[in-house]
């Protein structure tokens, strides 16, 4: 037998657990998972990408360097980075959010180089770029 007590879930019995449980996108993994598309020229889709600002913001970043972002569904998405012209992102739209240094590694494994500046974003305090770079 199940009961809800407080902040927890309690379950009795030796019985299976079964459902689904709908889980909304994720800015944190939505992010990381758009960047991580600069690392080949294949067409990708991604799904549950959540309609936030720091997205659409990193969105503009990647269709600036060439990359091809269209949207197929109400939070699904079709990129291609076959088109990818530079290994610079460009400063004005770095500038604008903190997660824009995550286009650095898939810049730098797909074109042996790349230009990306400090990113901009939220002053939160000091929070350093090295895990990035290693």
């Amino acid at each position: 037998m199940s009961g809800l007590i407080l902040n927890k879930l309690c379950i009795h019995g030796g019985r299976q657990l079964h459902g689904s449980v709908s889980v909304s996108g994720s800015k944190n993994a939505a992010l990381p998972i758009l960047s991580a598309c600069l690392l080949s020229s294949a067409e990708k889709h991604i799904s549950n990408v959540p309609n936030l600002k720091d997205v659409e913001t990193l969105m503009s970043l990647l269709k600036a360097m060439g990359v091809k972002i269209s949207q197929t569904g109400a939070s699904t998405y079709c990129v291609s980075a076959k088109k990818l012209s530079s290994c610079t992102a460009p400063y004005n739209l770095v500038k604008k959010m903190r997660a824009s240094i995550l286009v650095l590694g898939p810049l730098l494994a797909r074109f042996g180089s790349a230009i990306v500046s400090f990113p901009g974003g939220c002053a939160i305090g000091n929070r350093s770029v090295d895990m990035h770079l290693t």
